[in-house]
C-alpha cells in the first residue's frame, strides 16, 4: 500500500482516466479529511452500544435483568428467550417485497433492470429493509463499477457506516464506512467530489485509492424508519416498550422454570410415623430421593395402635403464569401491530377470518407507509447509479417507479375478481398491464403475458396472410381489408 497509485476517475467527472494524483495527497489524508474521519468514527462508535442492544433483542440474546427476588442463586445462569421482537420485525418485513423498477412514462426499463440484476438488488433490498426496521436505519452507497460493468449499489449496516446530514438540503455532507479485511482496518470516506479509501497503519491512516467522481454530492443515502421532523435518523421497531414487555415475559418464563424445578413434584407428609420407616432392610437411613420415589409405603402402627397419617400438598399450578404471559402477548400485539395469534396468544373462541383481517389492518397500513418511505431511497439510488454510468444526472422529468407486491397479501381469487369488475365497468382496458398488476401477477409474469400476446397477435396476422395468399392463388378475389385487419368487428 505504500507505493503511489493512480486515482480511479469516476465517469461522473468526465475527465481522463489516467489523471495522476501527486504522491503526498494520495498516501495521506489532508488535515480536513483526517478531522472529518475522526469525527465520523466517533459518531459511529457512540451509536454502537445502542445498535448492538437492538440486535441482541432481535436475536434473542439480550440479558434479562434479574430482580433478585424469586430466582434462587442456583438458577442465576438460566436464560429464557422469547422471540417476539424478531417476530414483529420479520412479519412487517415480509410484506415489503420490491419486485421491479420501471420508468413512469412507460419506456423500456431494460437499463434499470440491468443495474438491478447486476447488483442482485431485489434480494439485497429485503436485507436492507430488515436492517432498517431493526436498527432504525440502513445506508445505501453507490459507486463506479469495474471497466464496462454497471455501477455498484451496496447496502450497508449502521454498525459499519454513519453519515453527517444537512437537514435543510436533506443530503449527506460526508459519510464513513469502516470494515476489517484480512486483519486490516479499512475506512472508506465518502465526500461530495471523491471517495477516499484508507487503511490503518501504525496507528495512522494510509490512503491507497481515491475515486474522483465530481458528483457534487455524497453518493450515500439513508433508508430511515419511523422518521420525525426533529429526528431524521430513524427509530427501530424494537421500541423501549417492546423491550420492557419482552423482559417481563422472559421473567415469567423463568418463573415457570423455577417452579418446575422446585414445586412441580408434589410434596408429601407423614404424621405419626417412626424413624424405621425411613430406613432400609439393614437399618441404614434412606436418601431423600429414595424416600420420595417410593411408590409403596409399608408403615406400622405406633405403640398406641394408631395408623400414621399420609398426605400430599397440592402441586404447583403454572396456569397463573401462563395467563400473565397471554396478557403480555396481547399488549405486545398492540405495540407491534400484529394479530395476537401471531405471538402465540390463543383463546377458547378462535378469531374469525374478518377479525384476523381487521387485526392485520394496522400492520398493512404500516407496511404501506414503509413502502412510500423506502421507495424514495431506492429511486434516488437508481438515479445515482445512472449518473455514475452516463456521466450526467438523468432528466428529472423522467420519474422512476418502484414496483412492490401488495402488502395486504390478498387471495388470488379476490384480486382477480376486483380486476374483472373494473374491466366490466369500462374503467380499465382488458388487455392493459394495469389489469394484470391488479390481478396479482408479478413483474416477470406480466412480461411473459405481454410476450405471449405479441406471439398470438403475430400468429393471427400470419394466418390471415396465408389465407389471403391461398385465395389469390385460386383466382378468387382477395378478401376485403376489413376481413384481413379485423375492420370494425373488433376481432383484429
Amino acid at each position: 500500500m505504500g507505493e503511489a497509485r493512480h486515482a480511479r476517475q469516476g465517469t461522473g467527472g468526465g475527465a481522463s482516466m489516467t489523471a495522476t494524483i501527486p504522491e503526498l495527497p494520495l498516501l495521506s489524508l489532508s488535515g480536513d479529511e483526517a478531522q472529518l474521519l475522526t469525527a465520523l468514527r466517533s459518531d459511529l462508535l457512540s451509536q454502537r452500544f445502542k445498535l448492538e442492544l437492538l440486535d441482541a433483542y432481535f436475536n434473542g440474546e439480550q440479558l434479562v435483568r434479574d430482580l433478585g427476588i424469586s430466582i434462587p442463586p442456583q438458577l442465576k445462569g438460566l436464560h429464557t428467550v422469547i422471540g417476539w421482537p424478531r417476530i414483529g420485525v420479520e412479519s412487517l418485513e415480509q410484506r415489503l417485497d420490491l419486485e421491479a423498477f420501471r420508468w413512469a412514462d412507460g419506456t423500456d426499463p431494460s437499463d434499470l433492470e440491468e443495474i438491478a440484476e447486476s447488483n442482485d438488488l431485489y434480494d439485497e433490498a429485503s436485507l436492507a429493509h430488515l436492517d432498517a426496521l431493526t436498527y432504525g436505519r440502513e445506508y445505501v452507497s453507490v459507486g463506479s463499477g469495474e471497466a464496462g460493468d454497471p455501477p455498484l449499489i451496496t447496502f450497508e449496516s449502521p454498525l459499519d457506516m454513519t453519515m453527517f446530514w444537512d437537514a435543510r438540503l436533506r443530503l449527506a455532507t460526508a459519510a464513513l464506512r469502516e470494515s476489517v479485511e484480512d486483519g486490516v482496518r479499512i475506512a472508506t470516506l465518502y465526500l461530495p467530489d471523491q471517495t477516499v479509501y484508507a487503511a490503518e497503519v501504525d496507528g495512522g491512516w494510509e490512503v491507497f485509492d481515491r475515486d474522483i467522481h465530481n458528483l457534487g454530492m455524497v453518493p450515500v443515502l439513508r433508508m430511515a424508519n419511523r422518521q420525525r421532523t426533529a429526528d431524521r435518523i430513524g427509530k427501530s421497531e424494537i421500541t423501549p416498550e417492546v423491550m420492557s414487555i419482552t423482559d417481563a415475559a422472559c421473567r415469567r418464563l423463568m418463573g415457570i422454570e423455577v417452579g418446575a424445578e422446585f414445586f412441580q413434584a408434589p410434596q408429601r407428609y407423614i404424621l405419626g410415623v417412626s424413624e424405621s420407616a425411613f430406613q432400609d432392610a439393614e437399618g441404614n437411613a434412606k436418601s431423600a430421593w429414595e424416600t420420595y420415589i417410593g411408590r409403596v409405603l409399608a408403615l406400622e402402627r405406633d405403640e398406641n395402635g394408631e395408623v400414621p397419617t399420609v398426605g400430599q400438598f397440592a402441586a404447583h399450578d403454572p396456569s397463573g403464569q401462563t395467563k400473565i404471559i397471554d396478557l403480555y402477548a396481547r399488549i405486545m400485539a398492540s405495540q407491534l401491530s400484529v394479530a395476537p395469534h401471531v405471538l402465540g396468544y390463543t383463546s377458547d373462541n378462535p378469531a374469525s377470518a374478518d377479525a384476523i383481517r381487521f387485526a392485520d389492518n394496522g400492520q398493512i397500513k404500516k407496511a404501506e407507509r414503509r413502502i412510500r418511505r423506502f421507495s424514495a431511497t431506492h429511486r434516488d439510488a437508481m438515479r445515482l447509479a445512472l449518473w455514475f454510468r452516463d456521466g450526467e444526472p438523468p432528466d428529472k422529468s423522467r420519474r422512476i417507479e418502484c414496483v412492490w407486491r401488495n402488502p395486504a397479501t390478498p387471495t388470488v381469487a379476490a384480486q382477480a375478481d376486483a380486476a374483472v369488475k373494473l374491466v366490466h365497468a369500462g374503467i380499465l382496458p382488458a388487455d392493459g398491464d394495469v389489469v394484470l398488476e391488479m390481478a396479482g401477477l408479478s413483474e416477470d409474469q406480466r412480461r411473459r403475458v405481454a410476450a405471449e400476446r405479441r406471439r398470438s397477435a403475430n400468429t393471427a396476422a400470419s394466418r390471415q396472410l396465408m389465407d389471403r395468399l391461398a385465395a389469390m392463388s385460386e383466382g378468387d378475389e382477395p378478401p376485403a381489408a376489413a376481413e384481413v385487419t379485423g375492420g370494425d368487428d373488433g376481432l383484429g
